[in-house]
């Protein structure tokens, strides 16, 4: 059966049905990614899956009672998360986030080692705080009425102006709190496949930060987008439940794609439908005769004119899946998404297909 796509309320139709692939070998993993190739490892988590149910039949009882009671902590700071959380944290504030619309709740946490694992001579409370300033904030993924999306990210620092990377304790910390909250994040952190391909890749053990638990609600899913991040080399997806429809294209290739398609007169009726003001359309075309100027209008926060054709022009969407861009996750799936830099990273879009939420896991990976 075909995919039917709809997303926050834009029906972009059928695409054609995927054939299931088989799981590719280490080294075409590894080419793949160093060609800034999207990657998927189907069915690499379904051993797997059995011993971490418990956990992610608690996320999903998590994600019911947050969109019912829109708040997080007083769940968090029970069973069955209490009892792991008070072995290395403590919340020591929440803020009801009133200032972003898509903000549910966040919890800040520090991190402090037992004081059977203090070293000799540190005797004051200040002394087993080892990570402050950490927080895990629960968001709906939109603004639609009829997308029930949620997010947790886990980070620290101040939101919109930290830089991540700039210490790698505090991300290592951030990345187990997530561990708490989200057990089942050990079917990515401790996977011996995923760990010995991205040791070949990086040419280090890999660290996996910057992390989002997703839960990907029908009509909902995420708009076209990189994750490029100074210190990140990629980011690691991993389909724990449900299943989701992707494209993801590098940008030269995504580049490549817009101007061909705005180019071609066959396409001017379906631009039209997404861009109907005549002098957006010529802005448009505009845009598209110089690779440069497209590439840095596509990096700005407003990017309606490309975004138009990206997210809401069924004709497009259609074509990089013709194209070779699309892939289909069912649970147990990983897809694996290159983000060398701002010129050449990965750009994806997601749907959620079926009538359930899915969760999934979204690691950065340093």
């Amino acid at each position: 059966m075909k995919p039917h796509l709809v997303r926050r309320g834009f029906d972009l139709g059928e695409v054609p049905e995927l054939n299931r692939p088989e799981f590719p070998a280490q080294q075409t993993i590894i080419d793949a990614w160093h060609q800034d190739t999207a990657i998927l490892l189907p069915g690499l988590l379904n051993n797997d899956l059995p011993k971490y149910a418990k956990d992610i039949e608690n996320a999903q009882t998590l994600m019911e009672n947050v969109l019912e009671n829109e708040e997080i902590a007083r769940f968090v700071e029970a069973e069955p998360y209490l009892e792991a959380l008070n072995k290395n944290f403590f919340i020591v504030a929440t803020s009801a986030e009133e200032h972003d619309k898509q903000g549910i709740e966040k919890l800040y946490a520090d991190a402090f080692l037992p004081e059977d694992d203090v070293v000799e001579g540190a005797v004051a409370d200040d002394d087993l705080i080892v990570a402050e300033n950490l927080w895990c904030k629960g968001s709906w993924l939109s603004f639609h009425d009829g997308d029930a999306s949620l997010r947790f990210r886990f980070s620290w620092g101040m939101e919109g102006f930290e830089d991540v990377a700039a210490d790698p304790v505090q991300q290592d910390w951030a990345g187990k709190f997530c561990d708490v909250i989200f057990p089942e994040s050990a079917i990515i952190t401790e996977n011996e496949t995923i760990l010995s391909l991205l040791d070949d890749i990086l040419g280090k053990n890999p660290s996996f930060v910057e992390r989002i638990v997703y839960f990907n609600a029908p009509n909902g899913g995420a708009q076209m987008h990189h994750d490029v991040e100074r210190g990140h080399a990629g980011v690691v997806f991993a389909q724990l439940s449900g299943s989701t429809f992707w494209l993801a294209i590098s940008k030269p290739k995504l580049i490549d794609a817009l101007i061909g398609f705005v180019a071609n007169a066959d396409n001017q009726a379906s631009i039209a439908k997404v861009l109907p003001s005549k002098t957006s359309q010529e802005e448009l075309r505009q845009l598209c005769g110089s690779r440069e100027n497209l590439s840095e209008y596509m990096e700005e926060p407003d990017h309606e004119l490309v975004e138009a054709i990206l997210d809401r022009c069924p004709a497009f969407v259609q074509q990089l899946s013709r194209d070779g861009f699309a892939h289909r996750l069912e649970t147990g799936d990983v897809l694996l998404l290159p983000q060398r830099d701002i010129d050449n990273c990965v750009w994806h879009a997601v749907f959620t297909l079926g009538d359930n939420p899915g969760e999934a896991l979204s690691f950065a990976v340093r």
